[in-house]
């Protein structure tokens, strides 16, 4: 099979597009011929080196959906024909096909496609935990959600709005003010003086929670932003690592949490997978929250597509296809 490989960090010219042996899967593996596979900013960091691989060459890219090809010994509850989607490690899901764990696949209900799937798994659960677990969002709440117009943000919005909330989201142009809006921000600001905005709109108590994947740029207004015993939830880093923070800086200013949550640990169990995968589905399948797949690309040309994304050509979620 197809499938891309890199032996040193780098930009997008360290990825290679090579022909690699296709395994048969062991006992508890299945199998996937790949129809979609998703490109996550996860996968940039990887090849730039600031997210470790455990040796090269590597694969890249953790999110996946297809065709079930080939179940190893064990595997009961899943067959050759089943459409499923997949996240898991390690990294190989830019390929033709994977191997992967049957414990880390799940199959697509009716009405959600092999595409819109591999878009929306990791953006998908990974809104639904902040949310959900790490915040848990209620009625009257008012947020703030960086990089509105991006995969996780626009689900994020909509989900949010769902809940009862007021959603403040934050963008870097015009354009993508727009785009923010049309999936549920009621407030839209720009990163330069988001803080200040935030104050304004809530009267001066700030907000219970900030979603931040944007790192270090944005790190020390979005402390400013939170209400007393606020929660900066960090849950990426596009613009590079947040600085240090001191636990006497958070509580002068309010006995704030930080976290840095990660999807692999909210769900780290199979019943963990399953209950927020469900839930993701359902308010998919009800609309409540709609997968926009703004670009795709041939797989091929995923080193065009890291390139688009990181000069911040991209909105939304971004799909290669084999």
């Amino acid at each position: 099979m197809k499938a891309f490989r890199f032996d040193r960090h780098g930009g997008p010219e360290v990825l290679r597009y090579e022909d690699v042996p296709l395994p048969e899967p062991g006992p508890g593996e299945v199998r996937v011929r790949h129809t979609a596979v998703a490109l996550n900013f996860r996968d940039i960091l990887v090849r730039r080196g600031q997210h470790a691989v455990k040796s090269f060459p590597s694969g890249l890219g953790t999110e996946s959906a297809g065709v079930v090809e080939a179940v190893g010994e064990g595997v009961t509850d899943l067959a050759a024909g089943d459409l499923v989607a997949t996240v898991c490690r390690p990294d190989c899901a830019y390929a033709e096909a994977r191997i992967a764990p049957a414990a880390r696949v799940v199959k697509l209900p009716d009405g959600i496609d092999e595409r819109t799937a591999a878009s929306m798994m990791v953006r998908g659960m990974t809104a639904r935990y902040l949310l959900r677990a790490t915040y848990a969002v209620k009625p009257g709440d008012t947020i703030v959600i960086h990089a509105a117009a991006g995969g996780v943000g626009m689900i994020v919005s909509q989900w949010a709005k769902y809940l009862g909330a007021t959603v403040i989201g934050t963008v870097g142009s015009d354009d993508k003010a727009g785009l923010a809006r049309a999936h549920g921000c009621d407030h839209v600001l720009r990163y330069n003086d988001f803080a200040e905005h935030v104050r304004e709109i809530t009267k001066g108590k700030g907000v219970p929670v900030v979603y931040d994947s944007i790192g270090k740029t944005t790190f020390e207004n979005s402390l400013k932003c939170l209400a007393p015993r606020g929660i900066l939830a960090s849950f990426g880093e596009s613009s590079g690592d947040p600085p240090l923070v001191s636990t006497r800086k958070l509580g002068n200013m309010g006995s704030l949490f930080v976290t840095h949550p990660s999807l692999i640990d909210y769900t780290a169990t199979r019943a963990d997978l399953l209950e927020t995968v469900n839930d993701l589905f359902s308010m998919v399948a009800s609309g409540k929250v709609r997968i926009d797949i703004t670009q795709s690309y041939p797989l091929r040309d995923a080193a065009q597509a890291h390139r688009d994304v990181e000069a911040r050509k991209t909105t939304g979620s971004v799909v290669l296809i084999p």
